[in-house]
């Protein structure tokens, strides 16, 4: 993955620069989106670029772009980076004004930064045992709906897990968990397959959406519930969590407690099927 665009400019990754005083290193003034790519074909890039449009709109930035001009950018650095399995990050930040401050500066042209990571195919260990995930609290800013660069609560509770040799943490709050530092969460509770409502604390991820859309194409009872109790996810047959990258991870032991049988369960290798089939279709 050799090519990096900057604002407007398609230049080696190691030429890529920012100024120091950009306002998404300064402030976390920026968003940013992922985009899996199969084939060189983008998974669900339409319902990608709608949701870098709503966080910013929820900043109150600008789009620096319209939607033909993202798609041409996009497709010109897929090619640029060899296409085929890839992984496609946009960040977008308020821009770089004279002086650090604050303050939301006024007519600042935003920065605009894209580039291309390798997708390595999922380890086949982990499609067969699954993951394990620990149970964190949720320290994170309200408006976790909002794709931000602000991170920083995720990474500690991502590298709590990695102290604990667990693949994910489940951020819980008021006892309720909310979803994966890098993920959704997904359960199977009495047969049903459930998931928690959106709301501010949660990110509405593009493969949870997808996840919804594949178990009522395939007859399974599942619902968005209010309120996902950590209690409630401990009796669970079937954890998954889900995302751009990941596509759908079973965990299969939580907080060091075995999940269900320990290993993936019944729904989701079906759903693993379906998922797979929509991605390459």
């Amino acid at each position: 993955m050799t090519t990096a665009f900057v604002n407007g400019e398609f230049l080696p990754l190691e030429e890529a620069r920012i100024s120091v005083l950009d306002r998404g290193f300064l402030f976390a003034d920026s968003v940013y989106e992922v985009v899996p790519f199969y084939a060189g074909h983008g998974f669900r890039l339409e319902a990608h670029l709608e949701r870098l449009e709503r966080s910013l709109a929820l900043l109150r930035m600008t789009n620096p772009y319209d939607r033909p001009r993202w798609r041409q950018m996009i497709a010109r650095l897929v090619e640029a980076n060899g296409g085929g399995d890839l992984a496609l990050y946009v960040q977008v930040s308020r821009g770089a004004p004279e002086r650090r401050d604050h303050r939301i500066p006024r007519d600042v042209a935003p920065t605009v930064v894209a580039f291309c990571q390798s997708r390595a195919p999922v380890d086949p260990a982990i499609l067969e045992n699954g993951i394990a995930a620990i149970t964190h609290e949720d320290t994170r800013w309200r408006y976790c709906t909002i794709k931000s660069t602000s991170l920083l609560a995720n990474v500690l509770a991502a590298d709590a897990a990695r102290g604990q040799e667990a693949g994910e943490a489940l951020l819980v709050r008021d006892d309720a968990v909310q979803e994966g530092t890098s993920s959704n969460v997904f359960a199977v509770i009495d047969g049903q397959l459930v998931t928690p409502a959106l709301t501010d604390t949660i990110l509405p991820g593009i493969t949870r959406a997808a996840v919804l859309e594949l178990a009522a194409r395939e007859g399974i009872d599942h619902a968005e519930i209010d309120s996902l109790s950590v209690g409630a996810l401990r009796k669970a047959s079937e954890i998954w969590v889900t995302s751009s990258i990941r596509e759908i991870f079973a965990v299969t032991s939580l907080d060091g407690k075995t999940v269900g049988s320990g290993k993936p369960g019944p729904l989701w290798t079906r759903m693993q099927s379906a998922l797979q089939a929509m991605a390459h279709d």
